[in-house]
């Protein structure tokens, strides 16, 4: 399929405007995601209708906590990546040449068809990131809508002006992973900059219907000493506000560092409380087994409303209205997609 963000250069190359990366590329070559490619003095997206899996979870894997709670998505991605974390926990489904191996054939409508009739409340663009395939993820949103299903995007966030406004305007909800807070992290553990996904996280937070977490992942002597955690913190605070739940989850070794040791619990606690005091109201901590971390306190009034031991849903008290969530013990509002 011809990409739609993309424009010819003066010397005959096509330039990728989907991402920060601009990939120039003369025919054959394919870009940093190794999903788009040049033919014929145009832009293509070779992995569109193609799908590396699927699968039914529920919506606090993703994770999402305050996305209607407890119901079933349906998650699939394809392949590639336009970023290079070393951390990567899905590398056998990013690695975009062994994408003819995975790959099954899938329409936006056979998409939307396939949650319908499994039950499925919302479908998750996840495993990679679907920014780099947004014209499959936006048709298919666009298709689940006409069958009532929502859409949500689990993604990095590294995406351009101008697509992103196409990709989130048509998302009803999305985690955006905030991998760090430094530019050197970014830089060397991703290969990215962080002032672009901080861009993501406000225009999607501020300016957008679409309901966004955020989720950080905590490697040991890497991201997570007291400082950078307060430093991220302070920004979500100060940036787009109280209410934006933000998720802290336990690393194990995986990809390019396997030499480093998980995330001792303790961390997640710690960044917990840093966040807590920072004046965040919904802090969750994932990848160990923690209910403290797990729960939704209302922040007016202390009362634990939703109880939750992994991805299951305990216990839910939050009393909706016309699809708006309150604390069951002293009505105030709380925030979400209830």
């Amino acid at each position: 399929m011809i990409a739609k963000y993309w424009k010819t250069l003066d010397d005959g190359r096509v330039k990728c405007e989907l991402c920060p990366r601009g990939c120039a590329l003369r025919d054959g070559q394919k870009g940093f995601c190794f999903v788009r490619s040049a033919h014929d003095g145009a832009l293509h997206l070779d992995t569109y209708g193609r799908s590396s899996g699927f699968a039914m979870d529920p919506i606090e894997k993703k994770p999402l906590f305050h996305f209607l709670p407890s119901s079933q998505i349906l998650s699939f991605g394809t392949a590639g990546c336009n970023l290079n974390c070393r951390f990567c926990q899905n590398w056998d489904i990013s690695k975009a040449r062994e994408f003819d191996r995975l790959a099954v054939e899938a329409s936006p409508s056979e998409i939307a068809a396939f949650a319908a009739a499994r039950g499925a409340k919302s479908v998750a663009f996840t495993y990679n990131d679907p920014v780099i395939f947004a014209e499959y993820a936006i048709d298919t949103a666009l298709a689940c809508r006409e069958v009532g299903i929502r859409a949500v995007a689990v993604t990095a966030g590294y995406i351009s002006p101008g697509a992103r406004e196409d990709f989130f305007r048509v998302m009803d909800g999305a985690n955006i992973d905030l991998k760090g807070f430094s530019e050197d992290f970014y830089w060397h553990q991703t290969g990215a900059h962080l002032k672009d996904v901080l861009e993501t996280i406000a225009y999607v937070a501020g300016e957008t219907s679409c309901w966004t977490e955020l989720t950080t992942l905590l490697i040991p002597g890497l991201n997570d000493s007291t400082e950078e955690i307060t430093e991220l913190t302070r920004w979500v605070r100060r940036e787009i506000g109280p209410d934006v739940p933000i998720h802290f989850s336990a690393f194990h070794p995986d990809w390019k560092l396997r030499n480093i040791p998980r995330t001792p619990p303790e961390t997640l606690a710690r960044a917990r409380e840093i966040a807590l005091g920072q004046g965040l109201h919904f802090v969750y901590t994932g990848n160990v087994r923690n209910l403290e971390g797990g729960a939704t306190i209302c922040p007016n009034c202390g009362e634990m409303l939703v109880a939750r031991d992994w991805f299951e849903v305990l216990s839910n008290r939050v009393n909706v209205t016309n699809g708006v969530g309150f604390c069951s013990s002293c009505n105030a509002p709380i925030p979400g997609v209830w």
